[in-house]
């Protein structure tokens, strides 16, 4: 018999939250055709999987099973899919390719790509909403999303980034990491936030593991932006130094980016001491977020 809630390596942990967030995503869709559900079950497909991981994850760390977390998988994914097809689109980001592949607009159309990015938004909150869990965690869940994916954190640090493109002068390193709290962690801080909420149980150890990893992986985004290459990465690259943003390379430096990052996540593997053996994989995860070549 299968332990679900045995921990296991980040290699097959990794796909197989990909697999579980995707599945059921598509599940709550089966009955559904044409262009809008078919562009948001491509929009979720082949990507690293990492905030549904680490929804299952701190699950599983908590004694959540993988099938009553996988709603919240599912909706974590939900969410970072709109916000990449919302991103790409010519009045955002302008960008052809997303994971190897076809931006979604270039793929269907800019109407489509708008249409399935928000049907994703309202999916992930009614994916929430089937939590199979008391109502006081997943109130909590539901309102904590909406705020880590609104204007107090995603799209707030999207708006601040765009402002910034135009401002008169760039930002210094305070108002970067304050950005990037939301335009990028505050995804990932929520995902690993998922277990403890659902469990209600203390958050601070997570929380501060959630927070190191979501600013560690914007500083590897903005190191693969320098040193990536495009066929790795699946996305443009170049892109900042060429519109002259300011980012954690070019106010750091190439080498002290890269060291700021590994700071990040040795922060980060410190503050899930309390977890002993249990975390490696947690651990493990913080790691491949500052390694990855895309």
């Amino acid at each position: 018999m299968v332990d679900l809630l045995a921990r296991r390596p980040l290699p097959d942990a990794l796909p197989e939250a990909g697999r579980i967030a995707t599945q059921t995503i598509a599940a709550s869709l089966s009955d559904l055709s044409g262009p809008v559900p078919e562009a948001m079950i491509y929009a979720v497909t082949g990507g690293k999987a990492l905030r549904a991981f680490l929804a299952l994850e701190t699950a599983r760390l908590h004694g959540v099973s993988p099938q009553v977390a996988a709603h919240a998988a599912a909706a974590i994914e939900c969410i970072h899919a709109y916000s990449l097809v919302h991103d790409d689109l010519p009045c955002m980001d302008d960008d052809d390719l997303r994971r190897g592949q076809p931006t979604v607009h270039k793929r269907w159309d800019e109407a489509t790509a708008v249409l399935a990015g928000d049907a994703l938004q309202a999916l992930a909150f009614e994916l929430l909403g089937r939590l199979d869990c008391p109502d006081a965690p997943k109130i909590d869940l539901m309102l904590t999303l909406a705020q880590a994916a609104g204007v107090r954190g995603m799209v707030g640090g999207q708006a601040a980034d765009i402002a910034a493109e135009t401002a008169a002068l760039p930002l210094v390193l305070d108002q970067i990491i304050a950005l990037q709290a939301g335009k990028t962690g505050a995804l990932i801080s929520w995902a690993a936030l998922v277990g403890p909420r659902m469990a209600q149980a203390d958050q601070a150890a997570l929380r501060i593991y959630g927070d190191c990893l979501g600013l560690a992986f914007q500083i590897a985004d903005d190191v693969l932006d320098v040193t990536g290459d495009a066929a790795l990465v699946g996305k443009a690259v170049g892109k900042d130094a060429a519109a002259g943003k300011a980012t954690f390379v070019s106010l750091l430096g190439l080498d002290g980016a890269k060291r700021r990052a590994a700071d990040l996540v040795t922060q980060a593997c410190d503050a899930l001491s309390a977890y002993g053996d249990d975390a490696e994989t947690l651990k493990d995860a913080a790691r491949f977020v500052t390694a990855r070549t895309h």
